[in-house]
């Protein structure tokens, strides 16, 4: 009778002495990758990085064969400075030898005026003492009226000689300028394109694609992990779901690494790996909720996504 009893009594020694089970709540971690592509397509020309290095910020990643590019931006600089140029020839008005010819004449024309003056005076004295025939007086100052017009015409083509060209031929050459900026700058642009730098310092998760092949437009050549892109998914219970909120603070712990401090950042709002059914006393307690937390700045640095971690809240 005393033998069941001792047996009894040696499990419960050995259950007493057993090694507890791990303390917190189990989970991974999580990365958000930044895959960078080019909106443009073209043959994989320059893959700057390999997979598993770090990258600074600004630093290449690769390049697409932009020899159509580059001409499209070579076109889109001349047409540029030719609209420029008619602009400012339409400004400038007539060349410096045209107005000259102008001014001369004009100057010829006011001699003139000034001389059938003279001419006229000395014929209307003659004509008032009727040395001379009424015609000839007519003539003196029929002429003196035509040397003062062309003065006039002289002085309005030297003036709108220098006018340049008309308030619409400008506006017009102005649109063109705008236009040729426009197209310039959408060419720039283009050749920018075919070139990516890492938009942040991040760790190359993988590349996807070999120098020589071709690239379709807004497929991602590089995918990148910043460390701050780097999280801890982990499951609670429902019992203590609620004791949770946004912002507490806990306390991630790895394998072969020192624990490190975290934020809770997101907790979900609906339960994980339980089946459609109504929840009774049984199943409720197997409810279990996926909760993220984030890092302080690089603190992950270094870590990879998949490695399993235990989470306890911070006290």
């Amino acid at each position: 009778m005393r033998h069941p009893v001792s047996l009894l009594l040696v499990a419960l020694v050995l259950a007493g002495c057993s090694r507890p089970g791990p303390s917190g709540y189990q989970g991974y971690l999580e990365g958000e990758f930044v895959y960078v592509a080019s909106p443009l397509a073209g043959r994989l020309e320059t893959l700057a990085v390999s997979k598993g290095a770090q990258v600074v910020a600004g630093a290449p990643l690769f390049a697409l064969e932009r020899s159509a590019e580059l001409a499209a931006q070579r076109q889109s600089a001349d047409q540029l400075r030719s609209a420029q140029a008619r602009l400012e020839d339409l400004k400038k008005g007539s060349r410096p030898t045209e107005l000259a010819t102008l001014t001369a004449r004009l100057d010829q024309a006011r001699a003139a005026a000034e001389l059938s003056k003279l001419d006229l005076d000395r014929q209307a004295a003659l004509f008032k003492t009727q040395v001379i025939a009424a015609s000839d007086y007519d003539r003196a100052r029929l002429t003196h009226q035509k040397n003062l017009q062309a003065v006039d015409e002289l002085s309005t083509q030297l003036a709108t000689a220098q006018l340049g060209g008309r308030a619409d031929a400008i506006a017009g050459a102005e649109a063109d300028v705008s236009a040729a900026v426009a197209a310039k700058q959408r060419a720039d642009w283009n050749v920018d394109q075919k070139a990516q730098a890492a938009p942040r310092a991040a760790f190359v998760y993988d590349t996807l694609y070999r120098e020589g092949e071709f690239v379709a437009a807004g497929l991602p050549v590089v995918a990148l992990l910043p460390p701050e892109n780097l999280k801890v998914r982990f499951f609670v219970p429902e019992s203590d779901f609620a004791g949770l909120k946004a912002g507490d603070r806990v306390r991630v712990g790895l394998d072969g690494h020192t624990p490190l401090d975290a934020r809770v950042s997101y907790l979900s709002p609906q339960p994980e790996y339980t089946p459609p059914v109504l929840y009774n006393r049984d199943n409720r307690a197997k409810l279990v909720f996926m909760i993220e937390a984030v890092f302080d700045g690089t603190a992950a640095l270094g870590l990879h996504p998949g490695q399993p971690v235990d989470v306890t809240v911070a006290k």
